[in-house]
């Protein structure tokens, strides 16, 4: 927690006063006696994270193909094609299982 001198406005530092600690502003004379237990707590909010492949409207008109699942040994595959690196790498194939009890996702 940062606290701020109402006097100047900069930054307190925490020292040993005689009887307590207390914060002390560097720069004028101000000192405020800490007493009790002085904390709080704040999370940041996340952010939702973005699906990269595009949600489910992505897999509704892809192809199928011949590919082993390696979750479920299911023999087909849908399969999308997108442009993961550099231009001038090869573009990266996503699989998902056609066994719609399993939709395991992988790459290529």
């Amino acid at each position: 927690m940062l606290m701020f001198c109402p006097t100047c406005g900069n930054l307190l530092g925490v020292e040993e006063g005689p009887k307590c600690f207390r914060f002390s502003c560097r720069t004028c004379p101000y000192v405020f006696n800490i007493n009790r237990k002085v904390s709080s707590k704040s999370f940041p909010k996340l952010k939702e994270v973005d699906d990269v492949l595009g949600g489910v409207a992505a897999w509704e008109n892809v192809d199928s193909t011949e590919a082993t699942c390696p979750k479920c040994d299911h023999s087909r595959a849908y399969f999308l094609q997108m442009q993961t690196r550099s231009a001038d790498e090869p573009m990266t194939t996503f699989y998902k299982c056609c066994n719609h009890e399993c939709s395991n996702l992988w790459r290529d």
